[in-house]
């Protein structure tokens, strides 16, 4: 079991830094709601990497034949990204007056069930998630020799991940000070952009499954795996 733990702890460190849509607006949240706003968020996030985990579990070989070779899933996921992206960029280009009233608030309503629906919602709808987490599986059950080993190989990504997450949210808490509104509406807008930039990055990959193959066989002649 200790080696099964030793062995799943970089995992965890790979899966905090994983650049992607929830990494910023984590950081985001922390620096511009504070700490506990940033912790209900990630609880959202993990509630949705908990439920990939169960599904990917028990369908591991299936699911992950369908999803690599079904381009739907990419595009589906694709056009929601996409739609979240616009739809952020949109109300954030709109609410420069919020964010200023919002800045001088004594106290400022946190809508904790509205973050923790939104930390799972984003990634949820996130189709790589799913990948990854069906990855991380497959890979356990090769490190692992039963199938408790593979819970607490799961179980310890898990905890490595929320435990660098806490410390994201504390250092990104500490830059609250140093945040104008106007650089909090820019950050906004930026994240919503990130956000649209990845949903487009699923749609091109759902909409050339072909040369997106012909890319990681390219990549696979110039890094040969022995």
């Amino acid at each position: 079991m200790f080696d099964d733990i030793l062995a799943a702890i970089p995992f965890g460190f790979i899966l905090a830094f994983t650049i992607g849509p929830v990494f910023f607006v984590l950081l985001e949240t922390s620096a511009t709601k504070g700490f506990k706003s940033a912790l209900i968020f990630d609880c959202g996030v993990m509630l949705a990497d908990i439920l990939f985990i169960v599904i990917a579990f028990y369908s591991t070989n299936r699911l992950l034949e369908k999803v690599k070779d079904d381009p739907s899933f990419l595009i589906f996921g694709g056009v929601l990204l996409v739609t979240y992206g616009i739809i952020s960029f949109v109300k954030t280009s709109k609410s420069f007056r919020e964010i200023v009233r919002e800045y001088h608030k004594i106290e400022i309503k946190k809508g904790y069930g509205k973050l923790f629906l939104k930390g799972f919602l984003l990634n949820f709808i996130n189709i790589g998630v799913l990948l990854g987490w069906v990855a991380f599986i497959v890979l356990a059950n090769s490190l692992t020799e039963s199938k408790d080993g593979v819970v607490v190989f799961l179980s310890t990504i898990l905890i490595v991940y929320f435990l660098v997450d806490l410390v994201k949210i504390v250092i990104a808490k500490k830059l609250k000070n140093k945040l104008t509104p106007r650089l909090i509406f820019k950050t906004k807008k930026i994240i919503a952009l990130v956000i649209l930039g990845f949903g487009i990055l699923l749609l091109v990959q759902g909409f050339f499954p072909n040369e997106k193959k012909l890319i990681e066989e390219k990549l696979e002649q110039i890094n040969p795996i022995n």
